[in-house]
Parts: structure tokens; sequence; C-alpha cells
């Protein structure tokens, strides 16, 4: 149990707040690539703050600036966009890419003011389809090329906006025995009133659950009912990334869950999946599909018949911002309280100056993370429920990710290295 001090000092995101200081360190995905095929500027919501994001017209590079002019709060998403920058619609005042006014058409005998306006800004680039920004201070660190983002495969990417406090999300994603429940028995009872099947894939009980510090954040091993600890699942496990990633996978499926804080009250979150089953013929994929998944009907009530739509609804329906002075945390929370604790100590680190868990100074191809391939001890089964009974059933492509995945299975399966 926290108090409400606690509390909001973890859950407020915006500019000289101590988690919000200590997000601004990280590269977060803001938009996709795909957004700028039509239009060169898009607004942009990050961490409590507005922003304008811009690509320039022949280069192709992108930039990203407070979105409110200095001069009279015009929206700078609706300016003229240059190669060395962008000029806002209003009056005509530039701003180059370090946020620097290097232009004011009606004040061009007065340079001393000019000098004084500095816009806010960051460093954009891009990876995976998606646009990437860094709104922290300087020098930047390099962007983490996570494995899941870089590896050879086909790539898709289900997203939307939930009304809810991005922690609430990450506290989900060490909590193992939500499984057996949320996507088990509730799953079952679903299945049993609403007239399918659930998988069975996650209604074996947790044996053990074990948390481990690492480079990227904590390490999530379980062993199940029938299970040892050989299995993939404690031998290897999976990672909470810190801040803000969740890298799970198995079955050929390598999936990496993202929490993008918007405000203190929305996030953006994102199932970005690159699928290599072993033995599988990949076809060329220009771009990621990028699509857009559903959690709640026609008539407002929460879509809780997959597995991301049950996450959902146990994430918004404990309201914007869950009152944890309220909540009485039990031995099988120690992964929450391990992680509550990481963004204490990390939010200290930022204070005395120092760089927070997971910073990357060093250029790097790829980093890859620890991740159990073996998922459940039921690959086959598994990789369907993952397609059909997961935000990827909204996928563009499920068909052709379903023949994909049932395809290598046959030919190891013909080969004999099914296993």
């Amino acid at each position: 149990m926290l108090t409400v001090e606690q509390n909001e000092e973890l859950t407020s995101v915006g500019p000289s707040t101590p988690m919000g200081e200590l997000l601004r360190r990280y590269w977060y995905p803001i938009a996709f690539e795909e957004d700028f095929d039509a239009v060169p500027t898009k607004t942009v919501r990050l961490l409590g703050e507005n922003w304008t994001l811009f690509k320039t017209p022949i280069g192709g590079k992108y930039g990203i600036v407070a979105e409110h002019c200095p001069h009279r709060r015009a929206s700078l998403t609706y300016g003229v966009v240059h190669e060395d920058g962008i000029r806002c619609g209003y009056h005509g005042w530039k701003f180059d890419f370090d946020g620097r006014c290097v232009e004011q058409p009606a004040e061009s005998d007065n340079q001393n003011f000019r000098d004084r306006v500095q816009q806010k800004s960051g460093k954009a680039q891009t990876m995976a389809g998606m646009v990437w920004v860094y709104v922290g201070p300087d020098p930047a660190p390099e962007l983490p090329r996570f494995d899941v983002f870089v590896m050879d495969g086909v790539k898709d990417c289900g997203y939307t906006t939930l009304p809810c406090n991005w922690l609430q999300i990450m506290e989900n994603s060490v909590d193992p025995h939500h499984v057996e429940w949320l996507h088990g028995l509730y799953f079952e009872f679903l299945g049993q009133t609403q007239g399918f099947e659930a998988p069975k894939a996650f209604q074996k009980k947790h044996m053990k659950t074990g948390f481990e510090e690492i480079e990227w954040g904590i390490l999530k091993r379980r062993v199940l009912e029938g299970g040892t600890e050989e299995n993939d699942d404690w031998k290897i496990g999976h990672p909470l990334v810190f801040p803000y990633f969740m890298r799970v996978g198995g079955a050929g499926i390598n999936q990496m869950q993202i929490r993008v804080p918007i405000d203190d009250t929305h996030t953006w979150t994102l199932f970005f999946s690159t699928h290599s089953p072993k033995g599988a013929e990949l076809p060329v994929q220009d771009r990621p599909v990028f699509y857009e998944y559903l959690w709640k009907d026609e008539q407002g009530r929460f879509i809780t018949d997959y597995v991301e739509g049950q996450d959902t609804m146990a994430w918004v329906s404990q309201g914007e911002i869950i009152d944890r002075s309220q909540e009485h945390l039990g031995r099988s929370d120690a992964g929450v309280a391990m992680l509550r604790k990481m963004f204490k100590e990390n939010m200290k680190k930022v204070a005395d100056g120092k760089d927070p868990l997971g910073t990357i100074r060093v250029p790097h191809d790829r980093i890859d993370l620890p991740c159990e391939k073996d998922k459940f001890g039921a690959e086959r089964e598994f990789a369907n429920a993952w397609i059909t009974g997961g935000s990827m059933r909204y996928s563009p492509i499920k068909q052709e990710l379903l023949d994909l995945h049932e395809d290598a299975w046959a030919a190891r399966e013909s080969a004999g290295t099914s296993a």
C-alpha cells in the first residue's frame, strides 16, 4: 500500500515531475512512417505535452518541436516544412531542428530578440516503420535496436489509445498469476456462456514464479503445473524492459508490448510482432502492417473474448489512475513491488545527474533480449491461439500469418524437426 503522495510521484509524467524527468531519458515510438505519406506534419502528445512532428519534403529527415509557436501560440503543425526546419504559418517565424529561432520576418532588424527565442525540441529517428522521438536533455542516448524491431520476419502491429495511466499496464507485466485466472478461468467461463472454445494454453496453474533484476529491467520466470525448471518459461523467461516495454514470445512469434505514456491518464499501447517460425519461407515486406484493435463494443462494453481485451478490461476498469493507497499487495505481488522500487531508484539516479537503467551510449546493430521460445509447452496450439485469440485477430493479414506458421510447422514435421 502506498500513500497518496507516493502514488502521485509514480504516476505523474509531466515536465519537472520526478517520474516525468526519468521518462524523458528514453526514446518512444510516437507515430508511423506511413502517417507522413500524404502530409508532412502531425500533432502528437507525449509525457503530458503536445508536439509537432514533421518530415522534410526532400531529405525525409524527421524533427520534433513543441506544438505552439512561442510568438502568438499558433500550431506549428499547420506550418511550412523546410529542409532545415519548420516555419509557423501565422507570421513566418522559422525554427531549426534544435528549436532555435532562425528567422522572424517582421523583426528582421531585431536580431537580439530572435536570439532570445528558443522552442522546446527533441530528436526523431525511424525504426521498424515507426517514428521514434527523444524529448529529454542532451546528449541523447542511442535509440535501442531491440531484436523484435530489427530481426527478419513478417511484422505487424496492433495499437490503440487507452484511458488509463501507463504504470498500471506496466505493473501487469510483472504479475504472472493473472494469466491462469484472467486468461484461463475467466476465458473458459466466457467460452461456456458465449459458446466458443477457450484456449487451453493459458489454463495451467503457476507452481512457482521468480523475478530477477537484469541490465534491461526485470526477468520474469514461471514453472507451470506439469512443468519443471528445465522448461523455457523458467530456464529462460522473458523480460519487462524498463521502463515501458515487455518482451514476450514463443512458437515463432516475437513480440514487444509497448506502453507509451501520452499523459497521466492516457496510454498508447502497441503490440509489435515479428513472425519468423523456424523453416518458414518469409515473404518480402516493404513495411510492417499497422492496424487498430478494438477493446469496446458498440454498447460501450469491454470486449473480453480475447487475451488483450481481457487485459484492457483489467487495466482500464481500475480507473484512470489506480488509488494505490487502497490496495492490498500479497506475496504473489513480488514483481509489482520490485518494479516500484526500480522506478524509485532510477528517479533518484536522474535527480543525481546519472543515467538511468538501460541507457545506451554506444552505437549498435541489435540488442538480443532473453525470451522463451517453447511457450507453455504447447508450440503449435499456442501460435494459433495467439493469432486468433489475441489482438492479432484484428490484423488485416491474420490469415497470412496463420498460413505462415502452419506451413512452417508442416514443413518441419515432414522433415522430422518439429520439436
